[in-house]
């Protein structure tokens, strides 16, 4: 699958594996680049880089770590950080959990936060003249125009849960301190790693709520707005779409909402979610959020994927409508009483003429 790489200073990373914007750099965003492997430009300091997967040495062209493992069993990988200035370049290169963002791009878990799984099980080899960091992983000094490659060790507990642990290491270029720019920007590679077990994959639309906003114009539906949380029941990432059906009561004008893509959820992440559905009101409307799972990427799911729902019942009275019927009929009622009085008005004044004259023709 192609990583998504984050960078803070708004650069496009040209082909990284995955570039991912630290909480600790203020207004840090990701951004969607290309995942093919050239190097990430830093337009504040002239420097580009970039981290791949290596083997013998060189990079590969994978773009990501993807391995399934056994609980207890170790994996043995190599990357390469390679500086394409022309100038040296300082980077911390460390480990951490990953997670997925309200926007469905991948990242690390906040700086300072501890790493309790994948993060937790990668280990960054020695590499000469680097130095150690206090919250893990090392600082390293590359020479321009050139790579440095160093092991990556995984070790996967034996008492690992199956299914999905992600991670991702991360190579940050480190600002010169006299720099009055002190703005942090990273490209990193995922490291996808899959505890073989028992698999289990679904996702469920969870706390569902729906309220109805109607329309004041009569001739035009009003609004079903559907809130919810699309949750992800099972151990492996998955990605899912959404869609809403309402109906009317007996099932009268019956619709369904365009699909909402949702590009990915970690195991045990839930995602919020809005819908909202034009709906014409007929007091009370029925529906059913569905969610339909779906492998992400060249992900692997062993057996059917199943789709599941939550139903919803919501009243939707016609304000607007009934407003209308009470100026309609309010208004015939009105001109018919005035046609009575006027005819009433008229007949008296006949009747006056009448028994004038018959008193006339008396005299």
């Amino acid at each position: 699958m192609n990583l998504h790489p984050l960078s803070l200073l708004g650069a496009t990373a040209l082909a990284l594996l995955l570039a991912i914007g630290h909480p600790a750099a203020a207004g840090a965003h990701p951004l969607p680049v290309p995942a093919e492997a050239d190097p990430a430009p830093d337009p504040a300091a002239g420097i580009t880089w970039a981290l791949q997967p290596a083997v013998d040495g060189a990079p590969d062209g994978r773009v990501s770590l993807r391995h399934r493992v056994d609980p207890g069993a170790s994996v043995e990988e190599s990357l390469a950080l390679s500086n394409f200035s022309a100038q040296p370049a300082t980077f911390a290169v460390y480990a951490s959990d990953g997670t997925v963002g309200g926007d469905g791009s991948f990242d690390l878990i906040p700086a300072g936060q501890e790493s309790t799984g994948g993060g937790a099980w990668v280990a960054l080899g020695a590499v000469d003249g680097a130095a150690p960091r206090d919250d893990g992983g090392f600082a390293v000094s590359v020479p321009a125009g050139e790579s440095v490659v160093f092991p990556v060790h995984i070790e996967v507990p034996a008492d690992a849960a199956p299914g999905d642990h992600p991670a991702g290491i991360v190579a940050e270029l480190l600002p010169d301190a006299a720099s009055e720019v002190q703005l942090a920007s990273r490209v990193g590679v995922r490291v996808h790693l899959r505890v073989s077990g028992d698999i289990v994959a679904g996702v469920r639309p969870d706390g569902v709520q729906a309220t109805y906003e109607p329309s004041w114009n009569p001739f035009a539906p009003g609004t079903l707005v559907v809130r919810y949380d699309l949750a992800n029941t099972g151990n492996v990432r998955l990605g899912a779409e959404t869609v809403v059906g309402t109906a009317g009561p007996f099932g009268l004008l019956s619709d369904e909402s365009p699909a909402l893509a949702q590009r990915e959820l970690l195991p045990g992440q839930s995602s919020p979610a809005e819908v909202r559905v034009p709906v014409w009101p007929l007091f009370l409307a029925d529906g059913r959020v569905i969610a339909s799972p779906a492998a992400v990427g060249d992900d692997e799911i062993e057996g059917a994927l199943a789709a599941s729902e939550e139903a919803f019942t919501v009243w939707t009275v016609p304000w607007a409508q009934l407003a209308l019927i009470v100026l309609v009929v309010g208004g015939v009622l009105l001109f018919r009483r005035l046609r009575t009085r006027s005819a009433a008005r008229v007949q008296a004044r006949i009747d006056e003429a009448v028994a004038a004259a018959q008193g006339a023709d008396r005299a």
